[in-house]
C-alpha cells in the first residue's frame, strides 16, 4: 500500500509549542520497521491553482508571501515561515496522491486504498486557517479528484460529477470542512466528535454526531454504525477520505473521550470494511493526535496502518477493477 510523506519538511516551531510536530516522522521510522508492505513515497505540493480549488485567492497569497495578519496567524497556532507554506502544500499533495492512486487516475491503476502520513487538517476553511490547520486537504483533494475524474468522461457523457464522502472522525469537529462543502450535493461530510471540544463554535456538517466527555469504546462504536448507516441511505459515494484522528484516545491530552486501542482499531475497521463492503475506493489521512505520552498517538496510527493494510490486500484480491460510481 502506497503512504505518503512530507515529515522532513519540518516547522520551526518555539520551545515549548504543544504541537507534536515529531509524531510524523516518528510513525515514519516505526511502519518501515512493523510494515514492511507500506511502501512510502515524497509527497509533491500542491500549486496555487489545486489550492485555489477550496480556499480563496487572496487567502493563498496572504499564506504564501507572509502577509496574513498577526491575529490570523495566532488562530492558526503556528508563526509564518517558507517552511510552514511548503509543509502546508506537501501535506495536502500527499492526500491528492493518496486519493489518485486509491482511485486509479494519472495513468495508473486503482489500488482501492492509499494514505497520507499526516493531513486531516479539516479546520481550515476557505478563507483562513484555525487549529493548526492552513490548508484543508480534504477539501483540496475532493475538489481535484472530481475535476480529474470529470478528464475521463466522453464527449456526450452524462454521467454525475464524482461524489465524495469524507468521514471524519478526528475528536474535533471538522469545522473547516463544513462549511467549503456546505452547498456542495456532490460531497458529503460526517463529523463524529466531542459535543464540548474545539471548536467551540461548529459548522453544520451534512451529518454530525456529537459525543459527551468520557465517551468509552461502545458507544462509540455504536454511534458510529447509525452515521455510516445514515450516509449509506443519503449517499452514494465513489471515494472516500477518511480522518482517522488519534485523538479520541483515553491517553489524549485533548481529547475528553475515553477510547481504548481496541476501540480506535474496531473503529478503523468498520470504516474500512464499510468502504470494501461497497467497493468504494478510500484516501486515508492521519488527522489529529495529542498524546500526554507522543508514543501512544503514534501507536494509535500504526494500529491504523495495520488495519489499512489488511483491507489493501483485499482490495488487491479482487477479480476485476472497480470504478468510481
Amino acid at each position: 500500500m502506497q503512504a505518503f510523506y512530507a515529515d522532513h519538511f519540518v516547522l520551526p516551531l518555539p520551545a515549548g509549542h504543544r504541537f507534536p510536530m515529531g509524531k510524523y516522522a516518528r510513525l515514519r521510522d516505526r511502519v518501515a520497521l512493523e510494515l514492511p508492505q507500506l511502501r512510502p513515497g515524497v509527497a509533491l505540493p500542491v500549486s496555487d491553482g489545486e489550492l485555489a480549488l477550496a480556499h480563496d485567492p487572496a487567502y493563498i497569497q496572504a499564506v504564501v508571501d507572509g502577509s496574513l495578519g498577526a491575529a490570523a496567524m495566532r488562530e492558526i497556532g503556528f508563526p509564518w515561515s517558507a517552511a510552514m507554506v511548503e509543509r502546508s502544500r506537501r501535506s495536502a499533495g500527499a492526500t491528492v496522491a493518496a486519493a489518485r492512486v486509491a482511485l486509479g487516475l494519472g495513468g495508473q491503476p486503482a489500488e482501492g486504498m492509499a494514505a497520507n502520513m499526516a493531513g486531516g487538517t479539516h479546520h481550515a476553511s476557505a478563507a483562513k486557517g484555525s487549529g493548526f490547520c492552513v490548508f484543508n486537504d480534504a477539501a483540496i483533494a475532493a475538489r481535484l479528484m472530481q475535476a480529474e475524474h470529470a478528464r475521463r468522461w466522453q464527449p456526450g457523457d452524462r454521467r454525475l460529477p464524482l461524489q465524495v464522502a469524507i468521514i471524519d472522525l478526528d475528536v474535533h469537529q471538522g469545522n473547516g470542512t463544513a462549511s467549503i462543502f456546505s452547498r456542495d450535493p456532490t460531497v458529503f461530510t460526517l463529523s463524529l466528535h466531542g459535543q464540548k471540544n474545539f471548536p467551540f463554535r461548529k459548522e453544520a456538517s451534512d451529518l454530525d454526531v456529537e459525543l459527551p466527555d468520557g465517551c468509552r469504546d461502545d458507544a462509540y462504536l455504536q454511534a458510529l454504525e447509525l452515521a455510516l448507516d445514515e450516509l449509506d441511505r443519503r449517499f452514494s459515494p465513489g471515494l472516500v477520505i477518511y480522518l482517522a484522528g488519534a485523538d479520541p484516545h483515553e491517553g489524549d491530552r485533548l481529547g475528553r473521550l475515553k477510547l481504548s486501542w481496541d476501540g480506535l482499531e474496531a473503529r478503523d475497521r468498520r470504516v474500512f470494511d464499510w468502504a470494501f463492503q461497497r467497493r468504494i475506493p478510500l484516501a486515508l489521512t492521519m488527522a489529529g493526535g495529542y498524546g500526554v505520552n507522543i508514543e501512544d498517538t503514534v501507536q494509535v496510527q500504526v494500529n491504523t496502518f495495520r488495519a489499512a493494510l489488511d483491507y489493501w490486500r483485499r482490495y488487491q484480491a479482487l477479480a476485476r477493477p472497480w470504478a468510481p460510481r
